[in-house]
């Protein structure tokens, strides 16, 4: 009995008490974006004039990409519909095909657009620090406010 009641008290905080990190509040879009903004300048190793001619631009992308993911989201929605026919799962299959090829579309756009100020070098070395600061974010939801991106040398 001693056992088990050794083993609840040792449990207990791991089962009942809230996750500490999980009351800390979400970050902001603006946040969000500082954070991004100052990740990506330093990773790949944008000049100030770079920067204030890329971030505009890049941002622009960032909210034409959501709304259009939002959308597809929103599609998808409708196929929990159990009275959903085949033919509106077709379109919502489609649909969401469509919007991959579009946001590639935006992509392809926009990385014309930067090579008028940045070099190709810059431009990959910013999407390789775009998936490094989201793959720390993605980390950082396991290890609190520390881990968040941004926080960290370079490496």
């Amino acid at each position: 009995m001693k056992k088990v009641l050794s083993i609840f008290l040792i449990l207990f905080p791991v089962f009942f008490l809230p996750d500490l990190r999980a009351q800390q509040p979400p970050m902001s879009k603006e946040e969000f974006r500082s954070r991004q903004q100052e990740f990506i300048t330093r990773r790949a190793g944008l000049t100030q004039e770079e920067a204030q001619k890329f971030f505009p631009l890049y941002f622009e992308l960032q909210d034409k990409k959501g709304k259009l993911n939002r959308e597809a989201w929103q599609n998808m929605r409708q196929g929990k519909d159990p009275n959903t026919t085949e033919a509106e799962y077709a379109r919502i299959v489609e649909d969401m095909i469509q919007a991959r090829i579009t946001n590639d579309k935006l992509d392809l756009e926009y990385v014309r657009k930067y090579k008028k100020f940045l070099s190709a070098k810059k431009i990959y070395d910013i999407q390789k620090a775009e998936m490094r600061f989201h793959r720390e974010l993605l980390k950082s939801a396991h290890h609190g406010e520390k881990g968040r991106p941004g926080n960290k040398e370079k490496r």
